[in-house]
């Protein structure tokens, strides 16, 4: 039996997965980072500090390497291109060379971006098309993909981005003013489901394929300091994501012709989110089909990591 290690050193969580042949899990363990309450992220060298301090403890609970280990993958950089670099996933990828180089194995490199929409793929169902659009919504990103399947990883065209903030910095940004403890994504989602009043709305933060979210931000902060119900609040703040994602899809769909979308990243973990999505866009006006990861698999996690280890290692085998 043939094994990989994937490894991924993000801005919010630390993971390792081990994977078979057939790109089953075998082991996984991962760990959030701490954030002191009422603060709303981390610096980079205080996160690069805690995935030192984690990758021990997480590499002791994974055990023991099986034989059979053929590869070791990191995410090395955020996105795959040129000049993207972020100092967390020098943690990763310093604990990949070691091992790789204590059993005699090669280092693989991916970037985090392709390794959230190859976990997409691998936990919930492969897309059945090479050329197809992804959505990639976390703290750190927020991203309108036209992706192509490579033997190696993904070819990934940037349609559209955050201008400002990102959407789960939109969401945990609130989610403090309101209170909840950060990363607050899982608690605002909680909250918002004792919404009563659907009229508190926020701006659009749609700009052709672009968003931005400082304004809803402020009207949302306007909102906590009048007084409005924290629930309503909650419930505005996932209404604009769905709402702006939906709108900067469909014009994707519509300019470009791919049906098939993939919704990967933290943010899409939110359950109102997901069904929005799905009732506007798989509507018969529409047709497109969405993929959704996992939710244990749109946060941060090694799994795809993994995989694209494994795309890797069989695509050189047979070149």
């Amino acid at each position: 039996m043939t094994y990989i290690l994937g490894i991924d050193t993000s801005n919010y969580t630390t993971s390792l997965c081990l994977i078979d042949e057939q790109g089953q899990i075998v082991r996984e363990e991962r760990r959030l980072l701490r954030v002191e309450e009422g603060e709303r992220g981390l610096q980079q060298s205080a996160a690069l500090f805690q995935h030192v301090q984690n990758l021990p403890i997480l590499m002791e609970s994974l055990g023991t390497m099986p034989q059979g280990l053929a590869a070791v993958c990191a995410s090395t950089r955020p996105r795959r291109r040129d000049g993207s670099y972020m100092p967390v996933f020098t943690a990763g990828s310093g604990l990949g060379r070691s091992l790789a180089a204590v059993y005699g194995v090669p280092f693989l490199e991916t970037s985090h971006q392709e390794g959230h929409i190859a976990a997409g793929e691998g936990s919930a169902e492969t897309v059945p098309a090479d050329h197809f659009l992804a959505v990639h919504i976390s703290g750190g990103t927020t991203d309108l993909l036209n992706v192509r399947r490579l033997a190696d990883g993904y070819d990934i065209e940037e349609l559209g981005t955050s201008t400002d903030l990102h959407a789960g910095q939109f969401v945990d940004r609130v989610g403090v003013a309101l209170g909840l403890p950060f990363p607050a994504g899982p608690h605002l989602e909680q909250l918002a489901q004792q919404s009563t009043d659907e009229s508190v709305t926020l701006p659009s933060p749609v700009s052709g394929f672009n968003l931005s979210f400082a304004g809803p931000e402020t009207a949302a902060l306007r909102l906590i300091q009048s007084g409005a119900n924290p629930a309503d609040v909650a419930r505005a703040v996932e209404r604009c994501i769905a709402k702006g994602l939906e709108k900067t899809l469909r014009k994707a769909v519509e300019e470009l012709g791919v049906k098939h979308l993939l919704i990967v990243g933290g943010v899409a973990a939110n359950a109102f989110i997901r069904g929005r999505l799905q009732h506007r866009l798989e509507h018969p006006a529409v047709r497109a089909s969405l993929y959704f990861a996992l939710p244990r698999y749109s946060t941060d996690n090694a799994f795809g990591v993994a995989r694209l280890g494994l795309s890797q290692l069989l695509n050189k085998s047979r070149s």
